[in-house]
C-alpha cells in the first residue's frame, strides 16, 4: 500500500468514527486534532484512536489497552489477534458508555 492509499483508508476511517459519534443515541464528546480523535463518555473515560502514518496503522487506546490496526484483505485487522477494527472499537465503546454503541465502515 503507498502512502497515498494508507492516508486515504485511515481518513475514511476517521470520517466513518465521526458520522457515528454524531449518530449515536449515547453521550459522546468527540474532538478531532488532526490525525487523533478522542471520544470523551459521560463517565468521563477516553477512547483515543489515531493514525500512525510511518507504521501505516491505525491506533486505539481504551480502557482495556492499546491496539494496533493494519489494512489487510480489505479490513482493518488487529496485528495481534485479527480482530476488526470497527467491531473492536464498538465494543469498546459500548464498555465505556454503559450502553450500545456501534461503528460500522
Amino acid at each position: 500500500m503507498t502512502d497515498s492509499d494508507y492516508l486515504s483508508r485511515a481518513e475514511a476511517v476517521l470520517a466513518a468514527v465521526e458520522r457515528a459519534v454524531d449518530e449515536a443515541d449515547a453521550d459522546i464528546e468527540l474532538e478531532r486534532s488532526g490525525n487523533v480523535l478522542t471520544l470523551e463518555f459521560e463517565n468521563r473515560t477516553k477512547i483515543i484512536v489515531n493514525l500512525q502514518p510511518p507504521m501505516r496503522e491505525i491506533w486505539i487506546a481504551a480502557k482495556e489497552g492499546g491496539f494496533h490496526y493494519r489494512f489487510q484483505g480489505g479490513e482493518w485487522l488487529d496485528t495481534r489477534t485479527g480482530t476488526e477494527f470497527f467491531s473492536a472499537l464498538s465494543a469498546y465503546a459500548t464498555e465505556q458508555a454503559g450502553e450500545p454503541v456501534s461503528f460500522a465502515p
